[in-house]
């Protein structure tokens, strides 16, 4: 038997979205059923319906009798209701327009003959490069990085650097730890505690056995160890963030292991399109708090992070969203990272009261970093803590707009919050909405705009900057670089060409909205 959560992610967007699961995304799916409205609408427990002769609206009397029959999920073409499936309790998936039936079913089916007979579909290669997050924890931590399973077999390490001990060339040569420095590390204790729990390990210099200083963190899955990170010191210490960095790194690298060990599926691809339907409120938060394992009634906030021009561009974005997802996992167990548009974007679930410091730090260091490490320019924008996860799409929609101000040369550093550039952003909000809806814009100032345009376009600057100033005729001609006198009659002139009283506060306002389009 196969869950609705390995189908999703085997198929994965753009073939199927999920819109509503109001029992989640564990609900265990038996077989794929093909429903015509035209047929019978009958379905039975544990069933994958999909529903091929109707769709968006049209194709809700099939989701009612599906939950009727104890289905486990619905899939439809086109926009549908997700209260009705909500309503009939089974889970409602949307399958891309362009997607072929055949396909759909063939995918769906693959998975759950595959569980019937023991096993599960091969669905994909592993997500992931874990020599590229070997390479960022050597950057964050200034150590030589390996990262071993429980059998301490090399799974992936970072380039090589001066001092090199014994122990690491052998591993690396040998792709898993020599059996006598093993035996040494067994009988110092080191792996008993590495498999105790979360935590940093210390291992001393030993020169005369060739190990140099050493800090490791064990990979867990709950209580179950899943490999280890190892941290060799070099010529130069490690940095001293390198303990913190090294716990989010842990903390990062357990979906992977999970799903090399056990999952043939991109579970992680399925997290971040979850993910990137929940920032961008396409899927409600109960529907996957679980699965992204997140308490739906607690605080969220999200971060998004824009990176400015840089030569290999994607490469440098892979990067951040490594560094990214290890510093937040360092700061919250369960931070996700996920790219949308272009945009790395961090869910921080979970939060504590008075978390604001703390996350503007965070912000903070990750754009340091990046800057230090990765030699590329990164704008950071804290969006506002919404009190529950379904909410996270408003926080992703704040931080955009402060990164949208931030661009506009609105804020001078590299990391800020919504109350930072609240003026801007509401202002921006204003005029957008001023922008599209000409109606209830004053047609004098169009007028206005017009007759400036065509001779020489200098009333439309001396009103903005008078109207700026606060009617401060001086600091107006400052701004301008012209004479008190040529501003008043500017000023003056606008006035008889459009017909504004600029004596009346309430246009006053108006005019500086309206110019300022």
């Amino acid at each position: 038997m196969t869950s609705l959560r390995h189908v999703l992610a085997t198929l994965g967007e753009p073939l199927v979205e999920v819109v509503v699961a109001p029992h989640g995304l564990g609900v265990p799916v038996d077989d794929v059923v093909i429903l015509d409205p035209e047929d019978p609408l009958e379905a039975g427990p544990g069933d994958l319906v999909l529903v091929i002769g109707a769709r968006g609206r049209a194709a809700a009397p099939a989701i009612r009798a599906a939950g009727r029959g104890g289905a486990a999920a619905v899939a439809v073409k086109g926009a549908t209701d997700a209260e009705v499936a909500a309503d009939a309790g089974v889970a409602l998936l949307t399958v891309g327009v362009e997607a072929r039936w055949e396909q759909v079913e063939s995918l769906a089916r693959g998975v759950v003959e595959a569980a019937r007979a023991g096993g599960e579909a091969a669905s994909g290669e592993v997500l992931g490069d874990l020599f590229a997050l070997a390479q960022t924890i050597a950057t964050l931590t200034g150590g030589l990085v390996s990262i071993e399973d429980t059998a301490n077999r090399v799974l992936a390490y970072s380039r090589a650097g001066d001092e090199v001990d014994e122990l690491r060339r052998l591993s690396i040569l040998g792709r898993e730890g020599p059996e006598r420095y093993l035996a040494m590390l067994r009988e110092w204790g080191v792996y008993q505690r590495l498999r105790a729990g979360e935590g940093i390990v210390r291992i001393d210099e030993r020169p005369e056995l060739g190990i140099r200083r050493r800090i490791a963190a064990g990979i867990h899955a709950g209580k179950q160890p899943l490999g280890t990170i190892w941290v060799q010191e070099g010529a130069q210490p490690l940095t001293e963030r390198a303990e913190t960095a090294l716990l989010g790194a842990s903390r990062a690298l357990a979906p992977q292991l999970i799903r090399a060990r056990t999952l043939p599926s991109p579970e992680l691809r399925l997290r971040e399109d979850l993910l990137a339907s929940l920032l961008e409120g396409r899927l409600d938060a109960e529907s996957v708090a679980d699965d992204i394992g997140a308490d739906p009634a607690r605080p969220a906030q999200v971060l998004a992070f824009s990176l400015e021009r840089s030569d290999n561009r994607q490469l440098r974005r892979a990067e951040l969203v490594h560094l990214i997802a290890v510093h937040t996992a360092a700061y919250r167990r369960s931070a996700l990272v996920s790219v949308v548009g272009g945009r790395v974007y961090a869910l921080l679930p979970d939060l504590p009261e008075h978390s604001d410091a703390a996350v503007l730090a965070l912000a903070r260091e990750i754009v340091g970093t990046a800057r230090r490490h990765l030699d590329v320019p990164v704008r950071a924008a804290l969006g506002g803590v919404v009190p529950r996860l379904s909410d996270a799409a408003a926080s992703r929609g704040d931080a955009d707009r402060v990164l949208a101000a931030m661009a506009r040369g609105h804020w001078p550093a590299d990391v800020a919050s919504l109350a930072d550039v609240r003026a801007e952003v509401l202002l921006s909000e204003v005029l957008a909405y001023l922008g599209g809806q000409p109606r209830i814009r004053d047609p004098r100032l169009t007028t206005l705009v017009e007759h400036d345009t065509e001779h020489g376009g200098i009333l439309v600057p001396a009103v903005l900057a008078w109207l700026d100033a606060f009617g401060d005729v001086r600091a107006a001609a400052r701004v301008l670089n012209i004479h008190p006198n040529t501003v008043r009659y500017r000023v003056r002139r606008a006035a008889e060409v459009s017909g504004v009283d600029f004596a009346d506060p309430a246009q006053r306002i108006l005019t500086q909205l309206q110019l300022r389009l």
